[in-house]
């Protein structure tokens, strides 16, 4: 009924999209009266167990919550629309910023290995997403994915911080915006911000233009993704003409005494450097969130993800080495290092060209970060984990309003206040937790599938993926705490990551396939995934960790007080709580989303 209540007149559907009463954001039965919320957190231990063990279902996804937005979004993207959005997503304020501050103070002119390593971690999860996203082609991306794979409560929480590495990844290109702004207009990057003293040293520097920048990125993708697209690729075609431009002119004025100290802080210096670098890579997973828009997903989202993630490492690595050719790396820039190194070397002409190539980059990724961020939000919502007032698609534009203006206003305010380096570091935290979920997931979802796998082989899965997270993060930590160039930890826990990849690999039989487009070298790919990922996330300040700790705490309480029981509500309705065999065989994934 969810799927016809949609189709309803369209005079109904515009009134209630436009409305803001009770109803639009907590229609469930648990929140009808006081005595029926009151009644709800009692039953919150049950309910939580309920929505722990409950998996949805592929057809769930695809249909039935796809139906809740009450029109379709319009599938017009081709693979070549996907391969320019993903270099328009990623390539923006991590390679133009935080190039220069991770050659300076953390990597040297090893910074390239960085880019290296993070570029190799950034392909594995891409990888993953793919199988996900051509198989699952809906809108929720990972959130959709982990649903059907770990269940509805690891969903959340990966849904939490996919929400969070959006918000902060576009707040920050929006201030790095405005620095390559200040450029382009002959200023130094501060100047366009506002210096309140009263208030903390990392939110004093309050930054309108972000605002102004993340409002017009938002009215583009409102009114049309495909025209959202035209524009990108235009945009991205102009900026990757500037960055080969960088490159080239780079080279040419390339002094290799520069790079007599290669590694000057060590190889903990490039871990570190690259657990940082991540952020530039950041965005690829706005690309598969636009499956449900895709024309021929089994074709044209592994073509898009990772020929465009191919194409951006190797920009990356080759700008990463340009720069610190044309510059000693102490004497990088922070705010605006290419800019900078073209003026040292005599190029002063040239900083303009690269601050308006840097512009453009930016832009793109606010431009797709807008249309990502909000299809997120969309198939959240539609789950009813966050108000169903989210998940409604506009029916003329085919684009979810709501979401869109909701995401790009909290992006808003945070960079308006919050300084780049705080971002850059929790964005890490937050986008390496999810892709070492979306790797778990598929570990999973290959060896898996309830109802056909035997309790033994179930055991072994069990024990091997523990295995794999416990070396992993152990070697993490290790990495973390350690400021030595002791060993003897790595050579226990590799070796515990190896076998229990390999015992994966030959004692657990595969439970399923996939039927368009698969990873390959399952299980070797996700389980380097996953630990690369883990190992990462110890090369991140401990002040990150505790803010990520801080927002999941807010997640729990969200998700106790409101999304548990909006959620459970709207399961119940459509069937996935019933008990006895039909829970059963909900939670087995064998019953149709029609079976009430």
């Amino acid at each position: 009924m969810m799927g016809m209540d949609g189709l309803i007149g369209g005079e109904g559907v515009r009134r209630r999209g436009c409305s803001c009463t009770k109803d639009d954001f907590l229609p469930e039965e648990s929140f009808k009266s006081w005595g029926n919320y009151v009644q709800a957190l009692t039953e919150t231990p049950r309910r939580f167990i309920g929505r722990v063990l409950t998996r949805s279902l592929e057809s769930t996804e695809l249909h039935e919550i796809k139906a809740r937005s009450q029109h379709e979004m319009k599938k017009n993207l081709s693979w070549w629309d996907l391969i320019w959005f993903g270099i328009g997503a990623v390539i923006g304020a991590g390679i133009f910023v935080l190039t220069g501050l991770q050659a300076k103070e953390v990597s040297g002119p090893a910074v390239v290995l960085s880019y290296v390593v993070s570029g190799i971690s950034a392909m594995l999860s891409v990888f993953c997403y793919t199988e996900f996203a051509v198989e699952i082609p809906v809108a929720g991306g990972s959130f959709a994915y982990l649903r059907v794979e770990l269940g509805d409560f690891m969903a959340f929480i990966a849904a939490g911080n996919i929400l969070l590495e959006y918000v902060i990844g576009c707040a920050a290109v929006a201030r790095s915006w405005t620095s390559y702004f200040a450029v382009l207009c002959n200023h130094q990057p501060e100047d366009f911000r506002i210096v309140v003293h009263s208030m903390p040293e990392d939110y004093r520097q309050l930054d309108p233009i972000a605002v102004v920048v993340v409002s017009i990125s938002g009215i583009l993708a409102i009114l049309s993704t495909k025209g959202s697209s035209r524009f990108n690729y235009i945009a991205s075609i102009f900026h990757v003409t500037v960055i080969i431009f960088i490159i080239v002119a780079g080279f040419s004025k390339a002094d290799t005494k520069n790079y007599s100290d290669f590694m000057p802080f060590g190889v903990r210096g490039i871990f570190k450097s690259s657990a940082v670098l991540f952020f530039a890579y950041v965005g690829f997973d706005a690309v598969s969130t636009m499956a449900e828009e895709t024309k021929n997903p089994a074709r044209d989202i592994p073509i898009g993800l990772v020929g465009s993630m191919i194409i951006i490492t190797a920009l990356y690595c080759l700008l990463a080495v340009a720069l610190c050719l044309m510059q000693p790396f102490r004497q990088i820039d922070k705010d605006a290092p290419f800019s900078v190194a073209f003026e040292a070397v005599g190029m002063s002409w040239a900083k303009y060209i690269v601050a308006a190539g840097a512009l453009e980059g930016m832009t793109t990724a606010l431009l797709v970060g807008a249309v990502g961020q909000a299809r997120y939000l969309t198939h959240i919502a539609r789950t009813h984990v966050m108000p169903p007032w989210l998940a409604q698609v506009h029916p003329k534009t085919g684009t979810p309003i709501n979401a869109t203006i909701v995401m790009l206003t909290a992006t808003a305010i945070i960079g308006f206040f919050t300084d780049l380096g705080i971002l850059a570091n929790l964005l890490s935290v937050s986008t390496l937790f999810i892709f070492m979920l979306v790797a778990l997931a598929l570990l999973v979802r290959r060896y898996y599938v309830s109802g056909e796998t035997t309790t033994a082989d179930r055991n072994k899965l069990i024990t091997c993926i523990v295995l794999i997270l416990g070396s992993s993060i152990a070697t993490a930590t290790y990495w973390g705490l350690s400021d030595n160039n002791d060993w003897i930890t790595y050579v226990i826990t590799v070796p515990i990551w190896f076998l229990a990849t390999l015992g994966l690999h030959v004692f657990v039989p595969e439970a399923s396939s996939p039927k368009l487009w698969g990873v390959p070298l399952v299980p070797w790919l996700p389980s380097a995934s996953i630990t690369i990922n883990i190992f990462l996330l110890g090369s991140i300040d401990g002040a990150s960790f505790v803010r990520f700790g801080i927002w999941t705490v807010v997640l729990l309480l969200y998700y106790f007080f409101f999304g548990l029981h909006a959620s459970y509500d709207t399961a119940k309705q459509s069937g996935e709580n019933k008990t006895g065999e039909g829970w059963k065989k909900v939670e087995e994934g064998v019953v149709s989303s029609e079976a009430k």
